[in-house]
Parts: C-alpha cells; sequence; structure tokens
C-alpha cells in the first residue's frame, strides 16, 4: 500500500487549480533529465546482494550416528566454513561427553566414571552444564530421566551386542543384576563443584550414562552459537534429534518428517521455525529374544525396557528438554505424560502406543502438515 499526503488526494470530479505556477525554463530541463539519466545509470550497475544457495553436509563421526546439516547461504566458501565451524563445536561435545573413550589431554565423562569413588576431576564447564540440566530433567520427570543409571544400561548393552552377534544365544540380563547395578543408581552420588570446576562420583559402582540427553543438549549449545555467528538458516539432524534456526529463506518453515515406528516411511510432518524435535522409539536400537523385541528405552522402576509406547515426537524451544522429555515420557503412563506436557510452556507432544493408536497434546496438530 502506497501512502499519499492527504491534501494530494482530491474527491473524483474535483478541480482544484494550484495557487501558484512555477516557470521552468528549458535549460533548466536539461539539466535535470542529465541528472536523472546519470542517476539511472549509477544505481543500474549496484549489483543486487546474492540470493541464499541451500547447502548439506553429512558427519558420520559425531555421537555415533549420522548427523545432517543444512543451511542456505551466499557462496559455497561461507558455507563450507559454517560446516566446518559446526563440526568442530559437535566433535568437542562428542568428546566431552563421550564414556567410552579417552582422549588425549581431555577429562571427560569417560575419565570421571573410572575415577567413581575416589576423587573429583577437573573438567570443562560444558560438562558441569549438562549434568547439572541432567539432574533437573531427573526431578522434572520424576526419576524416569536418571543419568546415574549407567551400570544398569551398560549391562543391556552388553546383552544386546552378545545377542546381535550371536542371535541364537540372545539372552536377558539377570534380573539379580540389574538390581545389584540400580543399587547405585542414585543422582546424589554425582556432584558438581561450580566454584572448583570439579565432578565427581562419591559411589565406587555409579557411572554417568548421558545417552538420553547428551546429543539434545549439544545439539542445542552448537545451534545457539551457530545462530550467534550470524547463522540465520539451518536445520541439524543428530540422530532423532533435530533442530532449526529461523526459517527457509523464503520464510516458509523447515518440514520434518516424523518416522513411522511400523515403517520405513513417515509417521506425518510437521513444519517448525527455530524449534526443535525430538523423536525417540523402540525401532531405534533393539535386539531379539525368544522371538520378542527388547528395546534400549530402560523404565527405571521395572529395570526393563519401557512397554508404554512404541514412539514418542517432542517439539520444544530447546532441544535439550525435548532430548530428555522423550526418555521421561517413554516411562510413564498417558494420563501422567500428558500432564506434564501441558504443565510446560511451549512443549508440544505425540504419543504412539503399542496398538498403533496415537495420542497429542493440546497443540500439536498446530504443527502437523496438512
Amino acid at each position: 500500500m502506497i501512502k499519499t499526503q492527504k491534501n494530494g488526494i482530491m474527491p473524483t470530479g474535483v478541480f482544484t487549480p494550484a495557487r501558484t505556477t512555477r516557470r521552468v525554463i528549458p535549460g533548466r530541463i536539461a539539466a535535470m533529465v542529465a541528472t536523472l539519466l546519470l542517476l539511472a545509470s549509477f544505481f543500474g550497475c549496484v549489483s543486487r546482494p546474492a540470493e541464499p544457495k541451500r547447502y548439506e553436509r553429512v558427519f558420520l563421526d559425531v555421537f555415533d550416528t549420522v548427523t545432517t546439516v543444512i543451511l542456505y547461504d551466499t557462496g559455497e566458501r561461507s558455507a563450507g566454513e559454517r560446516f566446518d565451524q559446526l563440526h568442530a563445536l559437535l566433535l568437542e561435545y562428542h568428546r566431552l561427553y563421550d564414556i567410552y573413550n579417552a582422549y588425549d589431554g581431555l577429562n571427560n565423562l569417560y575419565t570421571v566414571n573410572q575415577n567413581a569413588g575416589k576423587s573429583p576431576v577437573a573438567v570443562d564447564k560444558r560438562i558441569l552444564g549438562l549434568i547439572d540440566y541432567a539432574k533437573e530433567m531427573d526431578v522434572l520427570t520424576d526419576g524416569r530421566m536418571n543419568i546415574a543409571m549407567g551400570g544398569v544400561l551398560d549391562l543391556w548393552l552388553q546383552y544386546r551386542e552378545a545377542g546381535l552377534n550371536d542371535p541364537g544365544s540372545a539372552a536377558l540380563p539377570p534380573m539379580a543384576e540389574l538390581e545389584a547395578a540400580n543399587a547405585h543408581s542414585k543422582p546424589g552420588s554425582i556432584v558438581v563443584d561450580r566454584a572448583a570446576g570439579t565432578l565427581s562420583i562419591t559411589d565406587a559402582q555409579t557411572q554417568i550414562d548421558v545417552g538420553a540427553i547428551g546429543k539434545g543438549y549439544a545439539a542445542q549449545k552448537a545451534t545457539e552459537a551457530m545462530e550467534q555467528s550470524g547463522v540465520t538458516s539451518m536445520l541439524l539432524s543428530i540422530g532423532g534429534n533435530v533442530c532449526s534456526i529461523g526459517t527457509r529463506p523464503d520464510g516458509t518453515p523447515w518440514q520434518v518428517g516424523i518416522q513411522d515406528p511400523y515403517s520405513d516411511g513417515n509417521l506425518c510432518v510437521v513444519q517448525v521455525s527455530g524449534r526443535s524435535v525430538v523423536t525417540s522409539g523402540t525401532y531405534e536400537r533393539f535386539y531379539t529374544v525368544n522371538g520378542k523385541r527388547y528395546h534400549h528405552i530402560i523404565d527405571p522402576e521395572t529395570l526393563l525396557p519401557s512397554t508404554y509406547y512404541d514412539s514418542i515426537t517432542v517439539i520444544s524451544d530447546d532441544s535439550a528438554l525435548a532430548d530428555a522429555l522423550t526418555t521421561g515420557l517413554f516411562c510413564m503412563p498417558i494420563s501422567q505424560g500428558q500432564a506434564l506436557v501441558a504443565s510446560l510452556d511451549g512443549v508440544e507432544a505425540l504419543w504412539v502406543l503399542p496398538d498403533g493408536t496415537q495420542a497429542q497434546s493440546n497443540g500439536f496438530s498446530v504443527y502437523l502438515v496438512p
């Protein structure tokens, strides 16, 4: 809409002559024309900003999963620098949160676990931040997102890997061993000392496992860093953890497919702008014992794989919160899970129950692509 000065518009059919008439001589007209031509020539030579193009890269060396990044940038060189920056950030978080491997000159969570029951370990503040946040999520989910369950989860990992390597001999971890490990699954045994910059485990048999929150926390922090560095349009997917910055250049939201737990297709597609989408499901990591599947999401109450759902998706502004919630919600009844989601601002969820039926939080449908 073009706005025009009010006194320059007259009602239809009404003519009001100008109060004064200005004489314009031919020489002045020529000068005006020359000036306009010069300005037109000048502005015609000014180049327009380059249109952003779509670039994509895949990383296979962070968090033991496939990481895909899509971003829009004005040039291949600039996009390459962005990819390198993001990759370096994710590698740092991967090494810090790794509980299986040591790295020269770095105290990571593996180092902390190895020193359980011994002295505190000086660690990077990004480890302390993760542990503090994970403890908050344990409280929020009423103990269902417990990073002190490393002993229990390690038993399941050992039996799952043995069952995958030799399906004919696949077996379940003995309940007595699970209960013995669970006796040392107390979050209070993990102590953060912010002033000293240390992390310690007071119980020698307690082990930290951040598999339920590490990727989401790292994805959130890395995405925030990229946004602060000037990225305005990016989609990051680390396994089932998806973070977005802004929209696509044309202003349309990012579209994210939600995995159907019963096929290779999508259950649905959601659209987000600057938000995160995290999905956890029974189809991700599992093995079979006597014809029955046993997945990797362990219920702290039963010490067995949760049987409430086959898939849960959470949409939130924070990928760490969404990641923690997918695990916490997986281990609680639907009524309790819905009440928890309803109590959190800006959080929506989709549950897929074992019989294939679905349940949604009140605002989830807003994000669905028709």
